[in-house]
C-alpha cells in the first residue's frame, strides 16, 4: 500500500474554505453594532400602549469615559408611568415635574410625572470602544406622532455632548440628533392595510389563529436568518471543494500506458 501525503496547497485551500464559511456564519450571528449616536432601541412602538425601550449609548472618546447619562422626557407629552431597571455600576435617579393640567391614568388624575432620568457611573463608566443599553419602561404612549428625548452625555474629562437636535427634514440627519421613538398605529381589527375586508378563516385550533399574527412574522424572520446562514456555509464549503479538485495533480496518460498487463492468469 502506497502512503500518499496531502499536499500543502490542499491543506491551505481547505483551511481558507472553512475559514470563509465560519466568517460568513459569524457575520450573520453577530448582533448589530452600536450606532455612533445615542439612539432609542427599538425605534418604533405601538401607539397608545406600554413599551420597554433602551437608550443605546456608545462612548465616542478615546481618552475619556462616559460617566453620566441624563434623559429628559418630552414636556408637551407627559407619560404617566416611567420605570427604570437597576444596572450594575450605575446609580439611577429620577426627577418629577408638576403638571398644570392633570392627566388621566386609568381613572386616576396625575398632577406630576417623571421629567428626567439620570444614570451616574459608580465605577469607571463606559470606556473607549464600549456601549451600553439604559432600559426604561414607558406608557401609555401617545397614539400617534413621535417622542424625542433630549439626552446629555457627560465624559470623565468634563465634556458634555448634547443629543437634542431634531431635523425638520427627515432625510437630513443633524450632527447630534435627539433619540426619537416613532409611534406605529396598530392596524384596525378585521381590516387589511388597504381597507378591504380580509377573507374569513375559521379554525378551532388556537395555534392556527395565532400563527396569522405578529408571531408568525417573527418566526419567518428567524427562519430566514437560519436559511441565509446555512446557505452561506454551503456556498463556502462548495467553493473549497471545487478549489481542491481544480488543483489536484493529474496522472499523466503515459504512465498508465507503460504499466505492463498481468497475463499470469491467461
Amino acid at each position: 500500500m502506497n502512503d500518499r501525503l496531502t499536499p500543502v496547497w490542499a491543506c491551505r485551500g481547505a483551511k481558507v474554505g472553512f475559514t470563509a464559511a465560519a466568517a460568513a456564519v459569524a457575520t450573520l450571528a453577530l448582533p448589530g453594532i452600536a450606532s455612533a449616536h445615542v439612539t432609542v432601541q427599538p425605534g418604533t412602538a405601538d401607539g397608545g400602549d406600554f413599551t420597554a425601550v433602551a437608550f443605546r449609548v456608545p462612548n465616542e472618546r478615546d481618552n475619556s469615559s462616559t460617566t453620566k447619562i441624563q434623559v429628559t422626557l418630552p414636556a408637551n407629552q407627559p407619560i404617566g408611568s416611567v420605570q427604570t431597571r437597576p444596572m450594575n455600576g450605575w446609580k439611577v435617579t429620577t426627577r418629577t415635574r408638576h403638571l398644570d393640567k392633570p392627566i388621566d391614568f386609568f381613572g386616576t388624575q396625575l398632577d406630576s410625572v417623571v421629567s428626567t432620568i439620570t444614570w451616574t457611573a459608580t465605577n469607571r463608566g463606559l470606556r473607549a470602544g464600549q456601549y451600553d443599553d439604559f432600559n426604561v419602561s414607558l406608557g401609555p404612549l401617545p397614539k400617534s406622532g413621535s417622542l424625542s428625548f433630549n439626552t446629555f452625555q457627560t465624559y470623565s474629562s468634563g465634556e458634555v455632548v448634547k443629543w437634542n437636535e431634531v431635523s425638520a427634514d427627515p432625510s437630513v440627519e443633524p450632527e447630534h440628533p435627539a433619540p426619537t421613538l416613532e409611534m406605529a398605529a396598530p392596524a384596525a381589527e378585521g381590516s387589511t392595510a388597504d381597507g378591504a375586508a380580509p377573507d374569513t378563516v375559521k379554525s378551532s385550533d388556537p395555534s392556527t389563529a395565532q400563527g396569522a399574527g405578529p408571531s408568525a412574522k417573527s418566526d419567518g424572520s428567524s427562519t430566514a436568518g437560519i436559511v441565509l446562514g446555512g446557505a452561506a456555509l454551503v456556498v463556502s464549503l462548495v467553493t473549497a471543494v471545487l478549489s481542491l479538485r481544480r488543483r489536484r495533480p493529474q496522472v499523466p496518460a503515459e504512465s498508465l500506458a507503460e504499466k505492463p498487463l498481468d497475463r499470469s492468469g491467461v
